[in-house]
């Protein structure tokens, strides 16, 4: 009999395999979910693109995305694909076949929970109370190539009417969970070490709302 000590099984993918991306823009009704999971493959893909990852099936409040034990709702997303006893497999469909999936993040999250950042809430703006933010998350496998939004955004650079065109496309592919009149502002990663800058990019937008 071998004194081998055989090796421990893989655990599967960490986090810091992944990267949390967002669509963000303004609504009037910001916590929608759809049942139609093959309409948020369908928004992956067109803002993804031909990335592994995982679709997350609900918009959003900032105000959502991170509940009151800290736990954003990427990470949320990651929790259940790592509970799942084919993780390894999915992971390398991810990473080979550059599969998605889409995930129904838990009830919780629609609870809101304000952040130190007020900056949102009506009192220190109302203005975001007729105009409200909303959040579409993605998980995505990282990979060097630049995402579908990037790509489409360079292949436009000094073509307005390409980039409207491309964004009238994500307008459209939206309006399943989230129906006029929501429209998209723009696209970013989420750092969560410094979640205000999601807080910023709609501060940024305010002046031409009022």
């Amino acid at each position: 009999m071998s004194d081998t000590i055989p090796p421990a099984s893989p655990t599967g993918p960490s986090l810091n395999d992944f990267a949390s991306f967002y669509l963000y823009g303004l609504t009037n009704q910001p916590y929608q979910q759809s049942t139609d999971l093959a309409k948020f493959g369908e928004l992956y893909n067109l803002v993804i693109g031909n990335h592994g990852g995982l679709g997350i099936a609900s918009t959003f409040h900032p105000y959502q995305l991170v509940n009151q034990v800290g736990v954003t709702v990427w990470y949320a997303a990651y929790a259940q694909f790592y509970t799942q006893p084919n993780r390894l497999e999915l992971f390398a469909e991810m990473t080979v076949e550059k599969a998605s999936f889409v995930v129904v993040p838990p009830a919780s999250f629609a609870e809101f929970h304000i952040w130190p950042d007020t900056r949102l809430t009506t009192d220190e703006n109302p203005i975001f109370g007729r105009f409200v933010p909303f959040v579409i998350p993605f998980l995505v496998r990282k990979d060097p190539e630049a995402l579908r939004w990037d790509a489409e955004f360079a292949a436009a650079e000094g073509s307005k009417n390409r980039i409207s065109a491309y964004l009238e496309s994500v307008n459209k592919a939206i309006k399943f969970v989230q129906p006029a009149p929501a429209f998209v502002l723009g696209f970013e990663e989420f750092d969560e070490q410094r979640p205000e800058q999601l807080v910023e990019k709609f501060l940024s937008c305010r002046d031409m709302l009022l």
